[in-house]
């Protein structure tokens, strides 16, 4: 199926004589580019029971950010269950408000709260910053679970691009440490692999938004040391993908990552795994938090949501 006739004046628009390439932009003007993107095609905001700032103590004194929703029709002491969620943005773009209007619609959708992120971002904090953060969030909540008024044996991860591979790499992490794991994970076009050579990192390399250039802007920027082999930077290099919780993988046909996010999830089946995929037909990579764009943002949301709340309440 070729791209969609929406995603076709996106590109046209993105790609518009004279528009500087999102790689040839320093860190803070791609930052600054990434949240203006995000500002002008997201849906309206939907009300909320509460949002909540969340300051998280890292062990250098520092604090690690999050912002914690709980949905519309959730009173204060009603105990839910939780996702965390981790944004997207290659590990160097993005931020907790670009990503407000989504964890909103998750939350209203599923009956979950959700905690979103503001893990650090390279450059100024190359990996494993963000991992490290990633699993600190898990473990406060953990701790502070009573106060979250969440249900700790009803965590789910959730994050698309970059934050699906934080989800991956600390579910990953989780796992090998026994103890509390997430019951769920939601996937949205995660990269699991740095280096690949699956066609679709050639066939959709130029022109489609994520372009070849951009992957290796924020590769380089993660990874300045390399550590492209590391399990914890490429998931797919872990060398067991077995017991993993149950996972939703939504992915976009027009994606350099595409075929990575398939074989990702032929391994985890391969291995005895749980996991269910959703392709957006004729979408790029990018798309979920672009509903005023895109009504196949919104169908994909709505179906994270639903495949959400049936993980975490059971079958309706």
């Amino acid at each position: 199926m070729p791209l969609s006739p929406q995603a076709q004046s996106l590109l046209d628009m993105v790609y518009r004589v004279g528009a500087p390439r999102f790689h040839e932009l320093t860190h803070l003007q791609a930052r600054h580019s990434f949240q203006k993107l995000q500002f002008a095609f997201r849906p309206e905001a939907p009300a909320v029971a509460s949002v909540t700032e969340v300051p998280i103590a890292r062990p250098d004194g520092s604090a690690l950010l999050a912002r914690y929703y709980r949905p519309l029709q959730a009173s204060p002491a009603t105990v839910l269950p939780l996702l965390i969620y981790y944004h997207g943005g290659g590990w160097c773009v993005g931020d907790v408000e670009s990503y407000d209007v989504l964890c909103r619609e998750l939350a209203n959708g599923s009956g979950c709260a959700v905690l979103s992120v503001d893990y650090r971002l390279a450059p100024e904090h190359p990996f494993p910053a963000a991992v490290n953060d990633a699993r600190l969030a898990f473990d406060w909540t953990v701790d502070q679970a009573e106060l979250l008024a969440i249900d700790p044996a009803r965590i789910a991860f959730g994050g698309d691009s970059a934050g699906g591979n934080l989800s991956v790499v600390t579910a990953l992490a989780l796992r090998d440490a026994g103890g509390v794991t997430p019951a769920f994970v939601l996937l949205i076009y995660p990269s699991t692999e740095i280096l690949s050579e699956r066609p679709s990192r050639q066939r959709y390399s130029d022109g489609f938004f994520l372009d070849k250039e951009s992957l290796e802007w924020f590769f380089i920027r993660y990874l300045p040391d390399g550590n492209t082999e590391d399990w914890r930077a490429s998931p797919m290099r872990a060398s067991s993908l077995a017991g993993l919780p149950p996972m939703l993988l939504i992915s976009a046909e027009c994606d350099p990552l595409v075929d990575d996010c398939a074989a990702f999830a032929a391994r985890v089946s391969e291995e005895g795994g749980e996991i269910e995929q959703f392709r957006a037909e004729g979408m790029v990579h990018g798309f979920i938090t672009l509903g005023k764009f895109f009504p196949e943002a919104n169908l994909a949301v709505a179906h994270a949501a639903a495949s959400l709340r049936s993980r975490m309440y059971g079958p309706a």
